[in-house]
């Protein structure tokens, strides 16, 4: 049986980014395990800016950048979705002198600053020994950065978007595509009654995976994704004729927020950039539906085709985790730990070809992950295709092969 009596050291852990159904069955998996182990469980609160805002005076209060985390805490959480450490985008390496906390603006006055050593510094304030972040490639990117600074990271993949190199899973993704599913068979019924064309916008930056899974399963006749242009006057086209052969008169297409028509770019909500340089993306779907409006007559006798048009947004990230988002993050965190009982450092914890495994967390930052178009997307026809799904991963088309 551990030893409990005796603290072995301090493990700190924070959830980055956009918040996933899955993250609190993580941080509960790490805390129980890593206390029944002996060590203390420090949560990093609102991702990175809990360490890059607290201030190394032990009388300061600092009870919104980290909590002390028990059983009784995880387990209260531990089946729900979202994050209860709560999250952000904050970039420590790359803070503008408007966003830095108010002790620090005397010592740093770039439009750009480097807080890494402030970072660390804290995390050596708290006594923390190992580092556990939770995040997509912006978060886990910056934990590629403590890790080549000397920090001893171990860190687990979220997006709901799929898109973190080196593993086939991250935690969020089947969630998202079973909300996709449901809300795209319950808007079938609207869909049919009036005859129209559904245009869903789904997640999906620079990946497609979350438009392509729900189509693979059934959910769309057609996806467009950002991985590949798309001529619109071929997306009329095939949707008039889903539609015609379809008895109730209706079609749906999937759209990533970040696809793009052939010869377009990105379509961004506002021009402000985030702390990774990410713009706020949303508006292709009210695009789409609006060329499809217009384009329709020409394949349907000179009629126009209305659409229904959904933002499926945060209605996918929001509440409680499906069975896979249960498991994943559960097993993630008893991964993390067995790393870190055997004095292991710089790893992702992975799911690879459906085995748990760990590959150095620099993959992160070397090599990106998105669907191969030429292997699992048809050009011709807009939608997913395949050969064989022998030896495939779980996920079909998220391993890197």
């Amino acid at each position: 049986m551990a030893n409990v009596l005796k603290t072995k050291g301090v493990i700190g852990i924070l959830t980055g980014g956009g918040d996933v159904p899955g993250l609190n069955p993580a941080i509960r998996a790490v805390t129980i395990r890593a206390l029944r182990e002996g060590y203390k469980v420090i949560g990093l609160r609102r991702g990175w800016a809990g360490i890059t805002e607290m201030m190394r005076d032990p009388k300061a209060d600092n009870s919104l950048c980290y909590q002390i985390l028990t059983e009784e805490i995880v387990n209260r959480a531990g089946r729900t979705g979202g994050t209860f450490l709560h999250s952000s985008r904050t970039r420590p390496s790359h803070m503008r002198r408007s966003d830095l906390p108010e002790h620090l603006r005397d010592t740093y006055n770039e439009d750009s600053n480097d807080l890494t050593a402030e970072v660390i510094k804290n995390l050596e304030f708290l006594g923390v020994d190992y580092l556990i972040p939770i995040g997509g490639d912006d978060t886990l990117s910056y934990g590629v950065r403590l890790y080549q600074e000397g920090v001893k990271v171990v860190a687990i993949p979220k997006t709901m978007d799929n898109d973190v190199p080196g593993t086939d899973y991250c935690i969020g993704f089947s969630t998202c595509v079973t909300r996709t599913i449901q809300m795209t068979n319950n808007l079938r019924t609207s869909a049919g009654s009036h005859e129209r064309f559904l245009v869903l916008e789904v997640f999906g930056r620079y990946a497609g995976f979350t438009a392509m899974l729900p189509t693979m399963a059934g959910a769309a006749n057609r996806c467009v994704i950002p991985e590949y242009p798309f001529d619109v006057d071929l997306l009329t086209r095939l949707l008039a004729e889903d539609r015609f052969k379809n008895p109730s008169r209706y079609s749906v297409v999937l759209v990533s927020e970040g696809a793009t028509f052939a010869g377009g770019e990105m379509v961004f909500r506002e021009a402000e950039k985030d702390a990774y340089g990410h713009a706020k993306l949303g508006g292709i779907g009210d695009m789409v539906s609006a060329k499809l409006k217009e384009l329709s007559p020409k394949y349907n006798n000179g009629k126009r085709i209305n659409v229904i048009n959904q933002k499926l947004g945060y209605l996918v990230r929001g509440g409680d985790p499906d069975a896979i988002d249960s498991i994943v993050p559960m097993a993630y965190g008893n991964l993390a730990l067995d790393l870190i009982l055997n004095k292991l450092d710089g790893r992702l914890v992975v799911l690879k070809n459906g085995r748990y495994d760990n590959v150095p967390i620099t993959v992160v930052t070397n090599t990106k992950k998105v669907v191969k178009v030429k292997e699992f997307y048809n050009t011709e026809r807009l939608c997913p295709q395949y050969k064989s799904f022998e030896m495939k991963p779980l996920m079909i088309m998220t391993s890197e092969g």
